[in-house]
């Protein structure tokens, strides 16, 4: 069959330069809709991925459009069908319609055939929208007015690129619950391989885990605190062991598949990347981070030091450390790193550091918090992973007696509260108390003593929201030296006293 295009091929003697079409292959498209007309199963092959704006002739969108609907609703799409819902009179290279989707079925494919002649069209569609970008961007950048920062062209760049790779994948569209229930009882099985049998990643506090099954999938997860109760160093320790947990395995396309743990982006507002590097050396090795700054370490804690560094020099952990980021730059540079790198955590600490547009922002803070955390949880579920967001409470909080934290406490918007899929609060009495020390000597003291000898070492992690499970507290210890949480030993499973 000869194709729609041969008009405009070069002819000889044409002196103009050639004329560059668009990238695409006609021969394919006769192919694949000349077996949907003779097969009508041929279309369930590629429906899942091929939609009709994906054809290059507008004539076969149409074509493709209409027997797509004239199956799903069970009827039959053939020549004859078809001429029903296309104009008569149009022509077609010099052909009737009923001649051409004559044509079509006496020269398809076979139904074996439908997929690589559907994915040889996707693939040439998604070509044309990539040149289409790539023009966007030639055009924007000479045209931009003044005003215009290129920044915001790289962005807007970036987004459109990382959609287009996200959806130029052979899926989407209508799935049978059949398969639904294979993608569940895969990550029942996942879960069951992963260590501590989670569904979600594993923090590496088992009583939270318990409770949440893991940091699961495109939640927003908060972690709110006042300041000096460890929301940073919660949000480190659970990055780090993630992390480590870290095991991949080898695709035979070459992509690594997380199996185990996960590769983790860290978003530093507020700490440089080498401080939150010196709190987790000082967490892992047991040295306070003061002792390691002022120099106060002898050759033996060098050598700690040393060991966990080349630990941490291998582990599939990235810091972005750049201040005052918008939620737009920060979501741009987080596709960035899923696509080079892989990506199945993403930390932020903190919300309050970060800026929502400049519309937003001019009509108050809480515009623009509530315009942050509906970007964060739409980036949780863009990306699949969970993201852990720090936030600021309140400081109604220091005003009551009993200072642990209420969802009410989250500061400057109630979107934190109604976006997040959990909250977490972090809540240390020990950080209390230690304030209100009476005179020693006094009975007071004595009482004090007592309270604080309960409270040593222990803190409090207060889920106060949680979408998928239940709400309530969980005890872990926490050592304040190196602000490290850690599982808090239950007294049925304290050591044996000697």
């Amino acid at each position: 069959m000869a194709p729609l295009d041969s008009a405009l091929r070069k002819q000889p003697g044409d002196t103009a330069p050639p004329y560059r079409a668009a990238p695409h292959n006609i021969e394919a498209e006769q192919a694949l809709l000349g077996a949907v007309l003779v097969n009508n199963e041929a279309l369930y092959r590629v429906s899942d991925f091929l939609e009709p704006e994906h054809f290059f002739e507008p004539i076969h969108r149409q074509i493709y459009d209409i027997s797509r609907s004239l199956i799903r609703t069970g009827k039959l799409a053939s020549p004859v069908t078809l001429k029903t819902f296309l104009p008569a009179e149009i022509d077609i290279a010099g052909l009737t319609l009923a001649q051409y989707l004559a044509l079509l079925a006496a020269e398809a494919t076979t139904i074996i055939n439908a997929v690589d002649y559907g994915r040889t069209i996707y693939d040439l569609a998604i070509r044309r929208e990539l040149i289409t970008i790539g023009e966007d961007m030639v055009n924007v950048a000479f045209d931009a007015p003044v005003d215009f920062a290129p920044a915001d062209q790289i962005e807007d760049a970036e987004r459109r690129l990382y959609e287009l790779a996200e959806v130029g994948r052979y899926g989407g569209g209508f799935q049978k619950f059949e398969t639904a229930l294979t993608t569940a009882v895969d990550m029942a099985a996942r879960a069951y391989q992963r260590e501590g049998k989670l569904s979600g990643l594993a923090t590496g506090l088992k009583d939270l885990d318990s409770k949440m099954g893991g940091l699961q999938a495109s939640d927003l997860i908060i972690v709110a605190g006042r300041p000096g109760m460890g929301k940073t160093a919660l949000a480190t320790n659970i990055a780090y062991n993630v992390a480590r947990a870290w095991r991949g395995e080898v695709r035979a396309d070459g992509h690594i598949d997380t199996v185990n743990g996960g590769i983790v982006g860290f978003f530093s507002l507020e700490m440089s990347a080498e401080q939150l590097a010196t709190r987790i050396i000082a967490e892992q090795s047991g040295i306070p981070s003061s002792t390691i700054r002022r120099g106060g370490i002898n050759e033996r804690d060098f050598e700690k030091i040393k060991d966990v560094a080349i630990e941490l020099q291998h582990l599939p952990f990235f810091i972005d450390e750049t201040g005052g980021l918008t939620v737009a730059q920060l979501a741009a540079r987080a596709r960035r790193l899923k696509r080079q790198k892989g990506l199945d955590l993403l930390v932020i600490d903190y919300i309050q550091l970060l800026q929502g547009s400049t519309r937003r922002a001019m009509e108050g803070r809480v515009q623009e918090v509530t315009e942050i955390t509906t970007s964060l949880k739409a980036l949780a579920k863009e990306l699949n992973v969970p993201v852990v967001a720090l936030s600021q409470l309140s400081r109604q909080v220091e005003n009551r007696d009993d200072k642990r934290p209420q969802l009410s406490d989250l500061r400057e918007s109630g979107s934190i509260e109604q976006d997040a899929d959990v909250v977490m609060f972090v809540f240390r009495e020990e950080y209390y108390l230690s304030n209100k020390e009476p005179r020693p000597g006094t009975d007071d003291h004595t009482r004090w003593q007592v309270d604080m000898a309960n409270v040593h070492g222990k803190a409090e992690i207060i889920i106060g929201k949680q979408r998928h499970g239940p709400t309530g507290t969980v005890s872990v210890q926490f050592d304040a030296a190196v602000t490290r949480f850690d599982n808090l030993a239950q007294d049925d499973q304290m050591p044996d006293r000697v």
